[in-house]
């Protein structure tokens, strides 16, 4: 009977666990909603105080459930293209790290945690910004 009651304490355990783990990649994925919605809100030319008010109230709650890996291509971004930044990354050193970011977030949400960092580009195309000639 005790092996039956560590089985079940077990059993309980891991179901409880995976039910946590079920729930933070749920919010997870709500927040990097959020993030994508708000990077419209930053574009250059089309940036609105609010819209930065509600990039930096989402980078900051990506600080509380996003991994560190996340958190650094995020803060490489977001330093390369802010306001106060003399010369803000465009181009393909935009498209680059903006491409980094989104590949660490499809890891952390095991989307496709295999893709090819060489060939896996978002840019300004994806942000209105203009199209882009992509080989």
């Amino acid at each position: 009977s005790v092996g039956a009651i560590a089985v079940a304490g077990a059993s309980y355990w891991f179901t409880k666990k995976r039910e946590r783990e079920s729930e933070l990649r749920k919010e997870k994925l709500e927040h990097y909603k959020e993030f994508t919605f708000c990077l419209s809100g930053i574009l250059r030319g089309e940036s609105t105080s609010e819209g930065q008010r509600a990039y930096s109230l989402i980078r900051n709650k990506l600080n509380l459930v996003a991994p560190y890996s996340v958190i650094k291509a995020l803060r490489a971004y977001s330093e390369a293209t802010s306001r106060s930044n003399p010369n803000p990354a465009t181009g393909e050193l935009h498209d680059k790290l903006l491409s980094e970011l989104f590949l660490e977030i499809r890891k952390d949400l095991k989307i496709h945690p295999k893709d090819d960092p060489k060939s896996f580009r978002i840019g300004l195309w994806a942000s209105g910004q203009g199209q882009r000639n992509e080989p």
